[in-house]
């Protein structure tokens, strides 16, 4: 392979702790399987002595894949996971420890919503109760808790924090807050429930309270890659520190202007942090770029000036700006729009005429998005002028609406007290049940369980309008159906019903 001066020196090197500031394109992911490639076969560390974490799921199985194809068949397994992947691998097998469950359940951000909804008249709530709609209420309170554990706050800290506070309102608002906190971890603990800003949480207190537990994980673990570190959170960065304190070998790879979980600023105390706690950490920078022309990085540079001083390029005193040999005299348009529907139709109007003037196949063209909910307007505006359009999802098949409608109905077969699957069965539009008449279902104060509720209104429909009864009774009969279905064929049965 060829690489690059600076590129070489990442990879060669293997003891102690590396900061490698990486620039967009400058073939990060390829210096991180080379240097892990390097380590096994120069004999320095054993496969299964290296932990590379990621954040997302696609970064983790493309380093995998690419580590597979460079290494012989039979080589002992890398640990490549994801930060919450990683802490709840070390929870599953040392989470006894602290006293946890192992058996535990992740809840994901729809289950979290559903099981503090469903547990609402358990937190005492006052200034925070919800007069209207309680969505926007539940995710509000379930997002400042994600960020409380992500900076390991716990709720003894939160409570003694809002008590000290001078101003009394304001002290029996946080107050209020701080106690809805203790009371949700409360619940979660008592039904073996976990959402994912306990995993991280967790696995550093096990560490802090089991000295033992963390020699083993240091013992296990003698090298430490860590990407997109500009992004970790003080839980994530604290949990790496503490596998790496002893022995210090660890590489962080990261560059504080492709922050996109954190606000300006906060991704460079990362890195400041990084090299405040290890101070004769080396430091690599790279910026050689191998994916777009110069005119393109150019006005990327000029763009992003306008961070400063806020930046590792000032605060540091190093030069951070990215040469291609890629040469192109296209200059770079900015377009401003009033709103996005006037950036969608733009977009794909310019799309249709260049294919018209110019000829261009509509599969030479691409539309980056920020997040994947972006694409729905994008797709919509295509759709109006006639072009076809293909949508790289990288979440996979399982998050097709689709496909977990019918997860949801092998959950609830498996269980019928499977509140969240019911919930999504009803929501399902096959039943044309609006979700006001689903509300009278899930508020029923005397069923504790959806089925129960569900088989009371389907019985005998005194607690909704006339005529939705029919429309209950439908559904109860039909899951009543497949449950009964589900006890006498097997699973692999072909045909239909």
């Amino acid at each position: 392979m060829n690489f690059n001066s600076e590129q070489k020196k990442a990879i060669d090197h293997t003891k102690g702790p590396l900061l490698i500031i990486a620039g967009a394109g400058t073939g990060k992911t390829r210096v991180i399987t080379s240097s892990v490639l390097h380590l096994i076969n120069s004999g320095v560390y054993k496969a299964s002595e290296i932990l590379a974490l990621t954040f997302t799921e696609k970064a983790s199985n493309e380093m995998v894949e690419r580590i597979d194809m460079e290494m012989p068949l039979g080589y002992e397994e890398i640990c490549v996971k994801t930060f919450h992947s990683f802490s709840e691998q070390i929870l599953r097998e040392s989470g006894l420890e602290i006293g946890l469950d192992t058996s535990y359940k992740i809840l994901t951000k729809e289950e979290q919503w559903f099981f503090f909804k469903k547990n609402l008249y358990n937190f005492e709530l006052n200034y925070y109760r919800p007069l209207g709609n309680p969505n926007k209420f539940i995710s509000n309170l379930l997002t400042h808790f994600s960020k409380l554990k992500d900076e390991l706050i716990p709720p003894e800290k939160y409570i003694e924090w809002a008590g000290g506070l001078a101003d009394e309102e304001v002290r029996e608002k946080n107050l209020e807050v701080a106690n809805a906190y203790k009371k949700y971890q409360e619940l979660l603990i008592q039904n073996n429930y976990l959402d994912f800003g306990d995993l991280t949480t967790y696995a550093v207190k096990l560490f802090e309270t089991r000295k033992s537990v963390l020699a083993e994980y240091r013992n296990r673990f003698k090298y430490i890659f860590v990407d997109e570190f500009q992004d970790t959170n003080f839980a994530q960065f604290r949990l790496v520190r503490m596998l790496a304190e002893e022995h210090k070998n660890i590489t962080v790879v990261g560059d504080d202007d492709q922050s996109i979980y954190k606000w300006r600023g906060a991704s460079l105390s990362n890195i400041l942090q990084f090299e405040k706690f290890f101070p004769e950490a080396k430091k690599v920078v790279l910026t050689g770029n191998y994916r777009s022309s110069q005119n393109i990085l150019d006005s990327a540079y000029a763009l992003i000036q306008n961070n400063n001083p806020d930046r590792l390029e000032v605060k540091s005193n190093i030069v951070k700006r990215l040469n291609s040999n890629i040469d192109c005299n296209e200059k770079v348009h900015a377009h401003h729009f009033q709103n996005y529907l006037n950036e969608c139709e733009f977009v794909a109007e310019k799309i249709a005429s260049l294919q018209k003037e110019e000829g261009l196949p509509y599969s030479s063209f691409a539309i980056l998005v920020r997040t994947n909910r972006l694409t729905s307007p994008f797709i919509d505006a295509l759709k109006s002028v006639g072009i076809p359009c293909h949508v790289n999802d990288p979440k996979g098949l399982l998050h097709l609406p689709e496909i977990k409608d019918l997860v949801a109905v092998v959950k609830f077969l498996a269980n019928s007290y499977d509140d969240i699957a019911l919930l999504r069965i009803l929501k399902c539009d096959v039943f044309g049940v609006q979700m006001g008449e689903i509300l009278s279902v899930i508020n029923n104060p005397i069923k504790k369980h959806l089925i129960d509720a569900l088989r009371n209104l389907a019985n005998d429909g005194n607690e909704v309008l006339p005529g939705l009864e029919s429309n209950f009774k439908k559904i109860f009969e039909l899951l009543s159906y497949l449950v009964e279905f589900s006890k006498k064929k097997s699973v692999g049965l072909r045909g239909g019903l």
